[in-house]
């Protein structure tokens, strides 16, 4: 087989799980430790020593950061056999490094993939994103709107009001204006610390009681979010965000011209892909890693966005074989 074989992604997904499942696992040891770098490298290790155990000819498109930034699983670097079919692969080793030095809630290992081409090759940027769950017309909200117009948009396309939804926002100073605006409307709005691919995955899940995610993130989460969203369904906006030319020159590296481009899910990620997920702390998605003498229990999410499946496998493993 060469880089040109099809994308099996049936045949791939379970190997993406266990992807997953091996950050999770590496990462375990250091929930409530206090340590987010070694948190982050662990995960980092096993993701990449599993990555490269797969038949696919793989480059990492959103990964730890630029090639000088990052040791490994650096933008542009070849992971897998060179066996397979040519893929993108969007990750996150540990979405979350304080959560799980704090062992806060809704830490996750997150990877994505995708036929070569499939994914916006986002630079390390902030991103501001706008998500909503599935079943509402094309731009029911938009960023155009503001963040209080957007809130009476969805409540009258849910037929409630507006003291009826529940935003999810990224607790930062950057967004206090916005967390204003939007409780001026009555809307609840459920704050978070870190982890803002798992804020944008909470609106697509009726269980997590979030209606919309907003606010400015880090623009490849962004992508990773917008894969999600595509295996679940729902609806995804992105607008790159610059502080300074340095960031401006890093977009015209990675093939950006439009710099004030919306880009809407289907843009960021074109083709199907395969998306998994591994609780590391507990959350409202998926379960942290259980802890039981002599043994580990992982929950892992897999969804295919070509057939909208949702797999989720329990795995347990004696700590001994790790």
């Amino acid at each position: 087989m060469t880089a040109t074989a099809t994308f099996q992604d049936r045949m791939l997904s379970l190997g993406l799980a266990r992807v997953s499942e091996a950050a999770a696992l590496a990462s375990a040891k250091l929930i409530g430790k206090g340590d987010e770098k070694a948190a982050d490298q662990a995960a980092v290790n096993a993701m990449r020593e599993q990555l490269n155990l797969l038949d696919i000819a793989g480059v990492v498109v959103i990964g730890e950061g630029e090639r000088d930034e990052a040791p490994m699983l650096y933008i542009g670097e070849e992971v897998g056999t060179g066996n397979g079919p040519g893929v993108d692969i969007a990750l996150d080793p540990l979405e979350g490094t304080t959560l799980t030095a704090k062992d806060m809630p809704n830490a996750l290992t997150v990877i994505a993939m995708g036929p070569r081409g499939s994914m916006l090759h986002a630079p390390d940027t902030y991103m501001d994103k706008l998500a909503i769950g599935p079943g509402f017309d094309i731009d029911t909200v938009t960023l155009a709107m503001s963040p209080g117009e957007r809130v009476n948009a969805l409540a009258r396309a849910k037929g409630c009001a507006a003291s009826d939804i529940t935003v999810c926002i990224l607790e930062r100073p950057r967004h206090e204006e916005m967390i204003a605006e939007v409780r001026a409307t009555g809307a609840a709005i459920r704050l978070i610390t870190d982890g803002d691919v798992a804020g944008v995955m909470h609106c697509a899940d009726p269980a997590t009681g979030i209606d919309m995610y907003m606010g400015a993130g880090g623009a490849p989460e962004g992508v990773l979010a917008a894969a999600a969203l595509k295996c679940m369904g729902g609806q995804m906006y992105g607008r790159l965000l610059f502080r300074n030319d340095d960031e401006k020159g890093r977009a015209t590296k990675a093939g950006i011209t439009d710099f004030d481009r919306v880009y809407t899910r289907d843009e960021m990620v074109t083709q199907d892909v395969i998306f998994a997920a591994t609780g590391v702390t507990g959350g409202t998605i998926l379960p942290g890693v259980k802890r039981e003498p002599g043994w580990l229990t992982t929950e892992t999410l897999i969804m295919r966005s070509r057939t909208g499946s949702v797999r989720r496998i329990n795995y347990r493993t004696p700590v001994d074989k790790l």
